[in-house]
């Protein structure tokens, strides 16, 4: 018997409970944070990554935990590995407190006390905070989006950063203004699932017309934000306008959306979590080529 247990355990079983396609753009959002301040990897950067993912991982098993009786009513995370049988719930929640506690050491011994406690505050926020008002408001998804603004401020802090400064602020920004739009869009196209589990749904309170509207406005706006990290999130001028012309195209996808209304959901839900990460990799390669630039500078100083 224990034996079999151990061969349900599998690693993509594993994966899934961790959100692993949510916790890797997560990892990604510290690593940005912390290359915006140094511009290169130095000896933390391994461990505060490695701190980040664990943390994520462990905050998305949690999550599982809690909401398993939830999963089991939807058909969209029925086979998700509680409900399906694949993982004991104790298992579950054993896993997440290793994962957490281990996340939040690693980010402690490489990024210090306060890189820490943002962890930390990451945790009560979204299994705490987050879990209990997703059950009371679709509108939970506001303050909950401003969970996603601590993996950069810890990457940052973790990099020798103070937490208050322009650019931190910039980066942290445009990830609130990104994840509401694509919580919403989730919402929009399970809401019958979400009504069907005893969970509010935006189905209960708007019109599908009105709903279409306010998720337009929000990718409207994180268009806009993106304008911020044009101005103060990068530095080359090449950059600058890629972050332009990719906005360019945020824009497009929000009108397109705004047009075609539901038919449209699954184009523009690919679209603003492309936009995110390209955003990220441009932030990085400018902040690493400025930085290899200086590096130059100063070397034909010094001949």
């Amino acid at each position: 018997m224990h034996m079999t247990v151990r061969q349900k355990i599998s690693i993509r079983t594993l994966l899934e409970l961790c959100k692993w396609r949510v916790s890797a753009p997560v990892t990604l959002s510290a690593v940005a944070g912390y290359i915006s301040f140094t511009g290169l990897i130095r000896p933390g950067f391994a461990a505060t990554t490695a701190g980040v993912l664990l943390l994520s991982a462990g905050c998305s098993a949690l999550n599982q935990f809690q909401e398993r009786d939830i999963d089991a009513l939807m058909n969209r995370t029925s086979r998700r590995p509680i409900p399906s049988g694949r993982i004991s719930a104790v298992s579950a929640v054993r896993l997440s407190v290793v994962l957490i506690s281990a996340g939040l050491m690693l980010i402690l011994f490489s990024g210090g006390p306060v890189a820490a406690a943002l962890g930390l505050s990451g945790v009560v926020a979204y299994n705490g905070m987050y879990t209990f008002l997703k059950k009371k408001s679709a509108f939970a998804v506001v303050p909950g989006a401003l969970i996603g603004a601590i993996p950069p401020a810890i990457g940052w802090v973790s990099a020798g950063g103070e937490i208050l400064n322009l650019r931190l602020a910039v980066l942290c920004f445009f990830f609130f203004m990104w994840q509401v739009p694509h919580f919403w869009l989730l919402l929009l196209r399970y809401g019958d699932e979400y009504e069907g589990a005893g969970l509010p749904s935006l189905g209960r309170i708007l019109s599908r017309g009105q709903s279409v509207r306010i998720v337009f406005h929000w990718i409207i706006a994180g268009a806009i934000s993106c304008q911020l990290i044009s101005l103060f999130g990068v530095e080359s001028n090449l950059m600058r306008v890629c972050v332009f012309v990719l906005a360019l195209f945020y824009v497009a996808t929000a009108i397109s959306f705004l047009r075609r209304g539901e038919d449209s959901f699954e184009s523009a839900f690919g679209r603003i979590n492309s936009y995110m990460i390209i955003v990220l990799f441009l932030v990085l390669i400018d902040r690493v080529a400025m930085f290899f630039q200086v590096q130059g500078q100063g070397f034909l100083a010094r001949i």
